[in-house]
């Protein structure tokens, strides 16, 4: 029987996973099917991971299918912006007080970045920071304790404060195949099917059945 993607936790003995699209009650994140996240008897607490995110403000986090998030993650969205333009970034008017009468700034004012956006099957290595407005591509790696500021590219691997990437996965045609191929996107039947072919590691047959696949 397959993991069932309406369950918190798909496997009922390990707790520690937790598919988080069933746990969002933000709708301001949108996470697709069978995306987890792994914390130790706090997997289903997903969403406390993601920070500053304020309706008025109105950005997304979305994240989208088969996406491995480890602990630490932390998504800092754009509520935690200051305004630069003035002598003083400190935002005086919630402070409360009679600094509470102070002007707040309008959003346009704010160095908004818009929606932080994550493909599918990306995985996260531990403790990842990932600012606002930032868009990781499909099948990307990001290594454990980076800070992504930047954009990271489709099938990249990449790492550190700040986030670089270090090399592609796969050759400019095997990325190509794939972002066409979307194997994310094909029914659960048809990805029962191709779980082997997902686990294999001789890339001559993986690229040769994709172009098969694909009518190449």
């Amino acid at each position: 029987m397959n993991p069932n993607p309406k369950d918190i936790f798909p496997n009922p003995n390990l707790k520690d996973i937790c598919y988080i699209k069933n746990v969002i009650k933000n709708p301001n994140i949108i996470v697709g099917d069978y995306t987890y996240y792994f914390e130790e008897g706090k997997s289903d607490k997903f969403e406390e991971h993601v920070t500053h995110h304020y309706d008025f403000i109105g950005d997304k986090l979305i994240i989208g299918k088969f996406c491995s998030i480890a602990k630490g993650i932390e998504f800092i969205m754009n509520g935690a912006n200051h305004r630069m333009k003035c002598i003083s970034t400190y935002p005086f008017y919630i402070m409360g007080g009679d600094w509470g009468s102070a002007l707040a700034p309008h959003t346009d004012e704010l160095p908004l970045k818009g929606d932080t956006v994550v493909g599918n099957d990306v995985w996260f290595g531990q403790n990842v920071t990932v600012l606002p407005g930032v868009h990781i591509g499909d099948g990307a790696i990001i290594g454990a304790n980076s800070v992504v500021s930047k954009d990271i590219p489709p099938y990249s691997i990449a790492a550190g404060n700040p986030c670089r990437v270090v090399k592609k996965r796969f050759d400019d045609e095997m990325i190509e195949l794939l972002l066409e191929f979307k194997w994310w996107d094909k029914d659960i039947k048809e990805i029962n099917e191709l779980i082997p072919f997902l686990g294999n590691t001789n890339l001559d047959e993986v690229k040769a059945k994709l172009r098969r696949l694909l009518n190449k």
